[in-house]
């Protein structure tokens, strides 16, 4: 893979991520999608957001004739070392057993994804496990991450091999034909270190961020938070450079996801988000390479509290609000489903003179 006439891989240095620069997306192709809207038999933006969300998509594939049959989840499967603090209600154990289902094409995002004819593809970036997993990508940076109440998650060097792991994952999608790729994670205890690095760049308290995850009790949250909080603290991430935050309290799947965002923006693929996890990398990814954002797309809402305050920050505005906690990239990919049927109508080019009815102008 190269960029900018440089070789760059797995092991490249943050000097290499430093040199990352995104162009904006092509303005007049968004115009020019917008135009072929109001030309639809309907009335003017009808069809509401995804209006908008198609022209962003046209403008980052730099094409009006919108084609996004040929999609795929990248799914980013970790193990956590806080879950020794007692912030989860399972172990390690389930992310395997959940990783290995996902080869299966048997979990919830496989099923989702076989609906909306999206590949899936799992990828083992740090589960707690030494054997690969059939049906799995094994692009492991470590058997997971440290416990950040004792030490760093990760070492920048670890951090930056993950990142650079997704890119390269972006990268081979693109090189494959792929027109539009979905964000998805599994690790146990990651909405505590998703938590911790979105109050970290987000500059704001482990209160307003952090939630339940998979169902944690009262005790168990309050003791999350204090976690969160003691690390930021002690750490002193508020004043840290985002690569050291998600080195800090930050989980290979965040730090791979974010790659995979960069790597959407560098090489042109929209890349729809899921949950929170996903937009924890999202943000990291625009931190870390600036204009990343132009080339993301929300779904939903989610339960956890982060998700607000980080699409006040990044100015996104999911499409749908349906409570879900799922993981796995089952958001995205539902998203995904739903821009299908918004292109049907778009690609269907029905206009008002096929109607016999007078086109609605704009005053």
């Amino acid at each position: 893979m190269e960029y900018l006439g440089k070789r760059i891989s797995e092991n490249s240095a943050k000097e290499d991520l430093e040199r990352l620069t995104v162009d904006a997306p092509d303005r007049e192709i968004y115009r020019k999608v917008k135009k072929n809207w109001d030309g639809i038999a309907k009335p003017l933006d009808g069809m509401g957001k995804f209006e908008e969300i198609t022209a962003q998509i046209g403008a980052v594939l730099g094409t009006d004739e919108i084609d996004i049959s040929k999609k795929a989840v990248i799914i980013m499967c970790a193990d956590n070392g806080i879950v020794e603090e007692g912030i989860s209600q399972s172990g390690q154990e389930v992310t395997l057993a959940v990783a290995k289902e996902m080869a299966k094409g048997i979990s919830s995002v496989g099923k989702m994804a076989a609906f909306a004819g999206a590949e899936t593809i799992p990828v083992d970036i740090g589960i707690n496990h030494p054997t690969p997993v059939s049906g799995v990508l094994d692009r492991k940076v470590r058997l997971g991450t440290r416990n950040f109440k004792k030490e760093p998650a990760m070492t920048e060097e670890e951090a930056l091999k993950a990142i650079f792991t997704g890119i390269q994952l972006a990268a081979d999608c693109k090189e494959k034909g792929c027109r539009m790729l979905a964000t998805g994670e599994m690790g146990i205890g990651n909405t505590t270190t998703s938590s911790a690095v979105a109050a970290a760049l987000l500059k704001c308290s482990a209160e307003e961020v952090t939630g339940r995850g998979a169902g944690l009790c009262d005790e168990k949250l309050q003791r999350k938070k204090r976690i969160i909080t003691e690390a930021i603290e002690s750490y002193r991430l508020y004043e840290a450079e985002p690569l050291t935050v998600l080195a800090t309290v930050g989980g290979l799947d965040i730090a791979g996801l974010a790659g995979v965002c960069i790597g959407g923006a560098l090489f042109h693929i929209p890349v729809v988000l899921d949950g929170v996890i996903s937009m924890v990398a999202g943000l990291a990814a625009e931190r870390l390479v600036p204009g990343t954002i132009q080339y993301l797309i929300p779904s939903h809402k989610g339960k956890e509290p982060a998700v607000k305050k980080m699409t006040e920050t990044l100015q996104m505005e999911p499409v749908i609000d349906g409570n879900m906690a799922l993981g796995e990239g089952t958001g995205a990919v539902m998203m995904m489903s739903l821009l299908d049927m918004a292109m049907c109508v778009y690609s269907g080019k029905t206009s008002f003179s096929d109607i016999e009815i007078a086109q609605y102008e704009r005053f």
